[in-house]
């Protein structure tokens, strides 16, 4: 076996980043994907940069060990190619607007009655129902509906966003998960299932402390803190001279008693206003500050940390991407990899997140180019002869991109 994921079969119509999350950890896992791609520059992620003769890195990242189908849907011979396809497949995700798989002959009650174990997994930005259904959405309007964006930056200035793509990515690990589920289920049933999943309900699941905080306090709004946590003294980014800056995660009593002992204040840690968890989250302001004022000393983030460390105190630097991609731990414990592509050369990319037993290795994926699978899928999986193949090509129902 190549993975857990063995002889399964994806359809996948996903485009840019959360759709493709779900089937690049599928495909990791021994999934056979085939990625639908529908008009001549296919999924908009092959236009992300960074580019190398006319490659890239973006699309490498997301999509290797996929292959690619790409193929006019607004053709007639095209929509049936793709419904032949489907009795063939286990699961079919999308990430579409709402209404639109439907509108393209492929929704949940068309498919599942030409294959009724079909897993169909339906990714939007507000979900199938409520009054935000219909309306687009990436994952910085996710985060503002959310409450994500209130909560990232400073009380006195406008909320910053974060920077990144973690919606789009946790919406995918979602997707996953329930995908794997439904599969499940389906083994003990023999039933598939439609599972729906959205960036909005993903960002609302991020909230550790706020839904309740609001509601348990009788409505007190929770504010952004910017570099400290938001309810416990003691945690947050702390600079370190003009040197850069570190994490610092006192939590427990023993961590500040620790933390005490290290800034040679030790008699913070039996001051009434910091000795327990709730005085220092009573006094959080001032605990913080006993540790700015220690650090704004210092001259070595790397020292500090050393000696922070040194006390079992869990602290970091606040590492460049540059430094990140250094560091050999994220090497060896698999969360970064260097992977071959034919036309990038090297290509640094995240690591499989989730690690299992029996297959401890990494798979060798590369990404296909446009199209680069349209005989296969055509012939090997519809069945279609020869002749039928090249007529489609012909006709320009089956679009290839030698360079991307």
């Amino acid at each position: 076996m190549d993975g857990l994921f063995d002889g399964l079969r994806v359809l996948d119509f996903t485009q840019v980043l959360a759709g493709p999350t779900v089937t690049r950890l599928m495909v990791e896992l021994g999934a056979e994907v085939i990625k639908v791609e529908m008009t001549p520059s296919g999924d908009p992620g092959r236009s992300l940069p960074h580019y190398r003769d006319g490659r890239s890195g973006y699309h490498v990242q997301q999509n290797r060990g996929k292959r690619s189908l790409c193929v006019d849907l607004k053709d007639q011979r095209g929509k049936q190619l793709v419904l032949d396809l489907l009795p063939h497949v286990d699961v079919m995700v999308q990430n579409f607007a709402l209404g639109v798989i439907e509108r393209l002959g492929f929704g949940f009650e068309v498919v599942s009655r030409l294959n009724p174990r079909l897993i169909v997994c339906n990714m939007s930005a507000f979900g199938r129902t409520g009054p935000l259904k219909d309306h687009p959405g990436y994952d910085p309007i996710a985060q503002a509906y959310g409450g994500i964006l209130h909560m990232l930056g400073y009380e006195d200035r406008p909320p910053i966003l974060a920077g990144i793509s973690p919606g789009d990515v946790l919406t995918g690990v979602h997707a996953f998960g329930g995908v794997a589920a439904a599969l499940y289920h389906r083994e003990r049933t023999g039933r598939g299932q439609e599972v729906s999943v959205s960036l909005l309900d993903a960002y609302v699941t991020a909230h550790e402390v706020n839904w309740q905080s609001w509601s348990v306090s009788g409505g007190v709004e929770p504010i952004r803190r910017g570099n400290v946590h938001p309810v416990v003294g003691g945690v947050g980014v702390f600079a370190v001279g003009d040197h850069g800056y570190l994490v610092l995660a006192a939590v427990n009593d023993r961590q500040w008693q620790s933390t005490c002992e290290v800034m040679g204040r030790p008699e913070l840690a039996s001051d009434e206003r910091f000795a327990t968890s709730a005085g220092r989250c009573q006094h959080r302001d001032e605990a913080n500050d006993a540790i700015s004022t220690w650090l704004a000393t210092q001259s070595d983030r790397d020292a500090v940390v050393a000696e922070l460390e040194a006390q079992r105190i869990p602290t970091a630097p606040v590492l460049t991407l540059a430094e990140a991609a250094t560091r050999p731990h994220l090497h060896e414990a698999g969360s970064l990899r260097w992977v071959d592509d034919e036309v990038l050369g090297r290509v640094l990319v995240p690591g499989m997140p989730i690690k299992f037993s029996d297959f401890p290795g990494d798979r060798p994926l590369s990404a296909q180019r446009l199209g680069q699978d349209n005989e296969y899928v055509v012939r090997e999986v519809a069945g279609r002869s020869a002749t039928e193949y090249h007529a489609l090509v012909e006709a320009g129902v089956l679009l290839h991109d030698e360079m991307s």
